[in-house]
């Protein structure tokens, strides 16, 4: 097999441990998006997050020498972590397949609640979540289907693009700084995010590089 990259298993699925986009971005957290049911634990999506390792680390100087338990309660922690101003890229998987209707208002009605709590909710906000969820309409989220949210280094864009079996990749570009920053917090966000178990994998990964 030569030179295969590394990969690290989320659920069965394999997660290249880089991702180039226009530099080497370096997984950085894993983790699900999961509901239970009646007791029964049912995953949706797996998750990777990828960061530029060094920058982000030079932006994160503040919480040297911190616990992963106190990184995970600190949205301090996590709003830096979205600030910074370094290229990212949220990788995602689906587990169980969905409507990506399904998926689109969920995504908008927490980007949503997030910008209407912190008062930037105007028409140019709504406009471009309109698009969002637009854009998620029509998808369906087969398994193993691929999601991914990529934000360059320029501050206030998304780029998102899925790709399922048997169809060419499907693509958007959102050019609003706070509905971007608000996609991310969704996947970012601390005790608020989509996914707990991304969010103690991000704290747990910062504990050890910040403390190396």
């Amino acid at each position: 097999v030569g030179t295969e990259m590394a990969t690290v298993e989320v659920e069965g699925i394999p997660f290249p441990q880089e991702i180039t986009v226009s530099k080497p971005l370096s997984l950085l957290a894993h983790g699900i998006t999961d509901i239970e049911i009646h007791f029964l634990q049912i995953k949706y999506n797996a998750i990777g997050v990828y960061l530029e390792k060094d920058n982000v680390l030079g932006h994160l100087e503040s919480w040297k020498g911190k616990k992963a338990e106190e990184l995970v309660q600190d949205d301090g922690f996590f709003q830096a972590l979205v600030s910074a101003p370094v290229e990212k890229l949220f990788r995602i998987v689906v587990i169980k397949e969905i409507k990506g209707s399904q998926y689109g208002v969920q995504l908008e009605s927490s980007v949503r609640d997030r910008l209407v709590s912190v008062d930037k909710y105007e028409d140019e906000e709504e406009e471009s979540l309109e698009k969002v969820t637009e854009f998620f309409q029509s998808k369906y989220f087969k398994p193993n289907s691929v999601l991914t949210f990529h934000f360059p280094n320029t501050p206030g864009i998304a780029e998102i693009s899925f790709v399922t079996e048997g169809k060419g990749e499907a693509k958007l570009t959102v050019e609003n700084k706070n509905v971007a920053e608000m996609i991310q917090k969704w996947y970012l966000g601390g005790e608020s995010a989509v996914s707990p178990t991304t969010v103690k994998s991000l704290a747990d990964q910062f504990a050890a590089l910040l403390s190396a």
